[in-house]
C-alpha cells in the first residue's frame, strides 16, 4: 500500500511539474524569484521533449508499482484521470518534439507577458 501511495505521489508531483514548467512563468509576475526555479524547469521539459528522453519520473514511478506487487494503473482517480494525460497512448518521437515546440511558444509568450508587465511597473 505505501508503494502505491508512493507512486501515486510520483505521478502528481509530475503533473505538478508539467504544468509548472508550462505556465510557471506567470507565477514570475507574482514572486520573481521563482524566475529562478521556472527556467530550469521549462528547459528540463524542452529537453527531454526534443531529445526524445524518458523523464527519470517515470522509471521511478513504475518501479514503486513494481514493488507495490505490480497492481498497475486499475482504478483510482491518479491512474483514471492523470496517467492518460502524463503518458499518452501512442506517444511518438516526432510527436514530443512538437509538444516540445509548443511548450517553447508557451514559454516565449509568457515571459514577453512577464516583461510587458515589469516594464509597465517600472515606468509607472
Amino acid at each position: 500500500m505505501v508503494y502505491r501511495i508512493l507512486a501515486d505521489l510520483v505521478v502528481i508531483f509530475h503533473l505538478v511539474f508539467i504544468v509548472f514548467s508550462l505556465l510557471g512563468g506567470l507565477l514570475v509576475i507574482w514572486r520573481g524569484y521563482l524566475l529562478l526555479f521556472h527556467i530550469p524547469a521549462a528547459l528540463w521539459v524542452a529537453v527531454i521533449s526534443f531529445k526524445g528522453w524518458i523523464c527519470p519520473l517515470t522509471p521511478l514511478e513504475n518501479r514503486l508499482r513494481h514493488l507495490a506487487g505490480g497492481e498497475g494503473y486499475s482504478g483510482g482517480f491518479v491512474e483514471h484521470y492523470l496517467i492518460p494525460i502524463i503518458y499518452p497512448v501512442g506517444l511518438r518521437i516526432d510527436v514530443q518534439v512538437v509538444l516540445g515546440v509548443v511548450a517553447v511558444g508557451i514559454n516565449i509568450a509568457i515571459y514577453l507577458l512577464v516583461y510587458y508587465c515589469y516594464m509597465n511597473r517600472r515606468a509607472g
